[in-house]
């Protein structure tokens, strides 16, 4: 017990109390041991290697050698060079704390659509950088004799641990958002959930992606590539505007719509059959659909000409078509406008939204004093006003 620091052990204990608010008044009164018995630190009073990570003095990181316990931050500019850095060693329980004070989190100003007041939202979100921080420290392969290292550039945060990644890809864990069934230190995930650091319910990475859509901020990238180590990148400035003018206006969106409109602004290939998806998010109150959204889709699936034919001409231009036709023809009566229209308009419309829609152009012509119509209602015949 002489091994553990007595400031993380003040700390542990109100953390407790945050996670078991049932228990609070009880804790003050138990001494170390049956608190950290209780909160699953050590096993059956035997001091383990879990309590000398979380809580353990700097020294007793000995205890565990060959085991490398150590978490890194290094400051880096945009050219890569190294400005500062720092090492971390237990109690990693205070770590998180101290890292946040390292790391700089500047304001960012974003205007989003329609309104002349920006949005000030920081570089990063201080719950995501902790509990990314914590994911490393509880799926760490302390085997490998690596460290935790947190990179710190202008723009981005890079997290880095050793070990693969148990459940083997991100969307399976956002998907399932339920418990693990295997964890690789599983003693120690249990300890950190006692004491407030991690969430075990499937719901800590998926909370990050939602903290950072809620924000408008790009996705955590995970980059699973490297077998033996997992890295995550907190992305703190915005990638594409059109982006995060589209996640502050639709806040309706599903997380999957979202993750796959971060894969087209980080310019990543999307599979076709993904295309569904994003065309639904494209849709503004089930009708008209957003046109920024869905140019960038069809880059994304390789549908440039279909998306053309979606989105259809301005509407100038079909204006102008039927002023071109009067005017070559001398009068026109509908059936000779649908002919030349109809087949110009967007493929998304149907038939009869089609010739509603060439009923509305007309319309707005005579409005304009344009056109006038010398035959009747049932049958008319347009000619123009001057």
């Amino acid at each position: 017990m002489s091994d553990l620091d007595p400031d993380a052990l003040a700390k542990a204990r109100e953390q407790f109390r945050v996670k078991h608010p049932a228990q609070a008044d009880q804790v003050p009164e138990w001494d170390d041991l049956t608190f950290l018995n209780k909160a699953r630190v050590l096993n059956r009073g035997a001091v383990t290697h879990t309590a000398l990570l979380l809580l353990g003095r700097p020294e007793s990181v000995a205890l565990i050698s060959p085991a490398v316990a150590k978490i890194s931050w290094i400051l880096k500019d945009a050219d890569n060079h190294e400005i500062d850095y720092e090492h971390f060693g237990p109690p990693f329980l205070l770590v998180g704390e101290r890292l946040q004070r390292r790391i700089r989190n500047l304001t960012l100003r974003a205007l989003p659509d329609g309104t002349l007041f920006p949005r000030e939202l920081t570089q990063y979100d201080p719950w995501v950088i902790r509990e990314a921080l914590h994911n490393c420290i509880a799926h760490q392969d302390y085997g490998l004799r690596g460290r935790v290292t947190v990179v710190e550039f202008p723009d981005r945060v890079i997290l880095t641990n050793s070990g693969d990644f148990l459940p083997g890809d991100v969307e399976t864990v956002i998907q399932q958002d339920a418990p693990q069934t295997i964890y690789r230190n599983p003693f120690l995930a249990d300890a950190m959930v006692e004491l407030n650091l991690i969430d075990t319910q499937g719901g800590g990475i998926k909370r990050m992606f939602e903290t950072q859509r809620q924000r408008s901020f790009p996705l955590p990238d995970y980059d699973l590539a490297k077998p033996t180590t997992v890295t995550v990148t907190l992305n703190g400035r915005i990638l594409d505007q059109r982006y995060t003018r589209l996640l502050m206006e639709r806040t309706d969106l599903g997380l999957r719509q979202v993750m796959l409109l971060d894969r087209v602004q980080r310019g990543m290939p999307i599979k076709r059959e993904d295309s569904r998806d994003l065309r639904m998010a494209s849709l503004v109150e089930g009708r008209y659909p957003n046109l920024m959204v869905t140019s960038v889709i069809a880059k994304a699936t390789g549908q440039i000409g279909r998306h053309i034919r979606d989105r259809g001409l301005d509407k100038r231009y079909y204006l102008d078509l039927i002023l071109a036709l009067i005017s070559e023809h001398g009068s026109v009566d509908r059936k000779d406008v649908d002919e030349a229209l109809i087949w110009k308009l967007p493929d998304r419309l149907t038939d009869e939204q089609k010739r509603r829609k060439v009923h509305n152009l007309l319309q707005e012509l005579r409005r304009a004093d344009k056109i006038v119509n010398q035959g009747t209602r049932r049958q008319p015949k347009w000619v123009l006003l001057n």
